[in-house]
Order: C-alpha cells, then structure tokens, then sequence
C-alpha cells in the first residue's frame, strides 16, 4: 500500500507562522542554531561510543541509537521549516508531507521503545549485575533496536497510509509548521474514525505503557541502590542510570506538555512556538544531559580528540 492521491489536492500549505513575519525571524537564528547544536553533539555521541572501544557496551549502543534517531527526527521537519521561517512559498508536496508525516511518527514512536529498552538495560546492570554480561549480550542489543525501529516503522507507515488516503475536498491549508498527523487529518472530509482509532492504539501502546515499564524497571532499580551498604556505593550505582532517567523526565515531560495540556478552542501563536522549541530543545539536551552526567562519555570525548590532535 502506498499513499495515492485521489483527492486532486497536489500540495499542502504549511501555514506555520504566517502572518507574524517578525517572529519568523526571530525563530530562524534561534532554531538555526539549536538544530546545528542537535547534529554536532548527537554526531558526536555517535563517533565516540564506536571510536572507543571502552564504550562498546549495551549502554553506549542503546545511547547511539538515540542520537541516530534525534538526528533523524529533527532532520524531518527542521530544514524544511528553515526554508519556510524565510519564505513566503510555504508548501510541501502530497508526497513529501507523506513522508515528513511518517517520518515523525516513526522516529517519535521508536524513542518510546528505545528509552524503555534502555530502562531494562539499567535494571538488568543494577539488579543482575553478575549476570548481565549474558542476559544483555551483543544478538539481544541488535535484536531489540532493530525490533523497535522496524516495528515503529512499519506502525507509522500503515497510520500515513491510512490518513493520506482520505479525500481532502480541495481543503490544503494545514495549520501546523509540519505534516503533523492530526493537523491533517483536520482537513479531511472524509471519515476519519480508522486513522484516528490507529492513532489512539498506537498511543496507548506507546506512550503510557512504555512509561509503565520504565516506572517499574526504575523502581526496582531503587529498591536495589538502596540496600548497597555504602554511601559511595550508592552513589556509583545511581550514576549510571541518572542521565537515562533525565532524559525520560525531559521526554515525557515535553510530550506531556504539548499533548496533555488542556485545548483552547482558539489556537494561540504562543502554544506554535512552544511546541516548536520543545520539539527541537528536547533532541539538543539528550547528549547534553549524557556529557554532563556521564564521566565515561566525557573522558572517551577527551580521548578521541586528543587522538585526533596527536594525528595532525
């Protein structure tokens, strides 16, 4: 199955923030420069955990993943909104906002999965320690990345689908600053009761329960650190999950608020720019978060550059 168009409307027009000329060029540097900080320091999480091998644990692939798939993420819909913060041409092809579409639910979906893997890698380190070498062993590492991201995949394939062929009537005037799902569907004439049951599974089976294992996994985790007898003890223990369980606080916390917030019948300029900085903030503090919080990521930094310096 592949979106056909069988509606007549060839492109869509992004509406985003027309009309406040000013505020598109106050976001242009400002989102410019946070998409710049998102490549670099994911870019250079990626290099890192496979340039030492001291990082090449189930830890650092898990991490490695992540930064691909904020990379991923935002290189969907930033460029794109780039071009358009500067244009007054904001239109995306039927095609091209099919795949921003998919896109973003994919990469969206599979940070639920991934950040929940790693929540199990936590547990399994701090509660089965000695047994961890075998339980989280290299075929099960690529089993379950390559699991979340295929099944993701093919997830938001079908939900694109679904929603890109329903007939638009002629309606292209899309009130987001991407092909956001929902934003599009709002533009259909024809029953939508499918793709919005899709939507409501697949956000169940995303989002809250997900949540629910990692809450759980974490719990155990706590229940472990504290019998460790020493304070030091205790503290190396939790070191290890803390930045994971940061960027979970950040994850969650962003789509809470941008999806559990309490809906306004009128849409305010105010709630587009939030959700556009929280959707490119979010990518640009995960390696922070992992820097800043993980001495081993900081000294293999040290270590590769330094490398990299003695090579010139």
């Amino acid at each position: 199955m592949e979106p056909i168009n069988r509606t007549g409307v060839s492109e869509f027009f992004l509406k985003g923030f027309s009309g406040y000329p000013v505020l598109e060029l106050l976001l242009f540097p400002l989102c410019s420069a946070m998409y710049l900080v998102t490549l670099m320091g994911n870019t250079a999480i990626v290099l890192v955990s496979v340039l030492d091998s001291r990082l090449h644990t189930p830890m650092y692939f898990f991490l490695g993943n992540l930064s691909i798939l904020d990379i991923c993420y935002t290189s969907s819909f930033v460029p794109l909104m780039l071009v358009h913060l500067l244009s007054s041409q904001k239109t995306i092809s039927f095609t091209a906002c099919a795949i921003q579409m998919c896109l973003s639910l994919a990469t969206g979906s599979t940070e639920c999965l991934l950040l929940t893997i790693m929540a199990y890698d936590r547990f399994l380190a701090i509660c089965r320690p000695l047994r961890y070498p075998v339980l989280m062993n290299r075929h099960l590492c690529f089993l379950l990345a390559g699991s979340a991201w295929v099944l993701c995949l093919l997830k938001s394939v079908t939900e694109t689908v679904i929603a890109m062929r329903l007939p638009f009537c002629s309606q292209h005037i899309v009130r987001h600053f991407t092909c956001e799902i929902l934003a599009v569907l709002k533009l259909a004439c024809g029953d939508t009761s499918i793709s919005e049951a899709f939507l409501l599974v697949g956000s169940i089976l995303l989002v809250p329960l997900p949540l629910a294992l990692i809450c759980l996994s974490y719990v155990r985790i706590l229940a472990t650190i504290l019998r460790v007898p020493s304070a030091a003890g205790r503290r190396k223990a939790f070191s290890t999950c803390s930045a994971h369980l940061a960027v979970v606080l950040l994850f969650y916390g962003t789509v809470t608020f941008m999806y559990m917030k309490p809906k306004s019948k009128e849409a305010h300029i105010s709630d587009e720019v939030c959700t556009v900085l929280y959707a490119i903030v979010t990518p640009m503090l995960n390696p922070v978060i992992y820097s800043l919080r993980n001495k081993e990521v900081k000294n293999a930094a040290r270590k590769v550059w330094g490398s990299r310096q003695a090579c010139r």
